[in-house]
């Protein structure tokens, strides 16, 4: 698969990923003290070096990356099985619970304990990790060198972090009164999350789901 095809599989599952509300929750937080630039930067800093970390973990624990580079294995479709059926599972689920959210009791935030909420966040915020599961499923399917496959992950990431960066960027612009517009994104988004997770989670599992089955019937993927 080329680089620029895969985006075309890449970018649902993206878009999936980025309706989190657990990480804005913990970002607006951030926003909200005395410092609400560096401590949001730290956060997501610290969430997005756990995510990347986690995704070649991921990777390398399904398989050595070295042995994805020829094509597809049987066993990437069998966990593309599993990712349709899960997302489909939690698409079911996922009205009831939206994650945890920052604790008014929580301590005095600084630099260092900022990074680390970043990085737990990532635990915290399952189910809305597992489209990420799924995005490197596609990424290892792929014909790409360990080079590219590691550029893919990082590329991912990064575009991942775009839409929160806008937290830091609008507190450093607007100052104070950047928190209660945040706070209305933040509302917004955790309203909109109610319906857009189970529909964005159903279609993408039913798409991972059909590619799957149609891959082990036909012996030819979807995409």
């Amino acid at each position: 698969m080329l680089s620029m095809d895969i985006w075309t599989v890449l970018v649902p599952i993206l878009l999936t990923d980025v309706v989190n509300p657990v990480l804005f929750a913990f970002l607006v937080y951030a926003a909200g003290s005395d410092r609400p630039v560096q401590l949001s930067s730290a956060m997501l800093l610290g969430h997005t070096a756990a995510y990347f970390s986690a995704g070649i973990v991921l990777a390398l624990s399904m398989e050595s990356i070295a042995a994805y580079l020829s094509e597809p294995h049987t066993v990437d479709f069998a966990i593309e099985l599993v990712l349709g059926v899960v997302l489909i599972w939690l698409a079911i689920g996922s009205r009831k619970d939206t994650g945890q959210r920052p604790d008014e009791k929580a301590p005095k935030l600084n630099l260092l304990n900022c990074f680390t909420f970043g990085a737990v966040v990532n635990f915290i915020g399952i189910p809305f990790a597992v489209p990420y599961f799924a995005a490197i499923d596609q990424i290892l399917k792929a014909d790409f060198s360990a080079t590219e496959a590691v550029l893919m992950l990082l590329a991912y990431n990064f575009i991942y972090a775009l839409p929160f960066a806008l937290v830091p960027v609008l507190s450093a612009v607007m100052g104070d009164a950047a928190k209660p517009l945040l706070m209305r994104v933040n509302d917004w988004l955790d309203k909109a999350s109610s319906f857009l997770m189970p529909l964005l989670l159903g279609t993408i599992g039913l798409i991972l789901l059909a590619d799957a089955v149609i891959y082990f019937v036909t012996g030819k993927p979807m995409f």
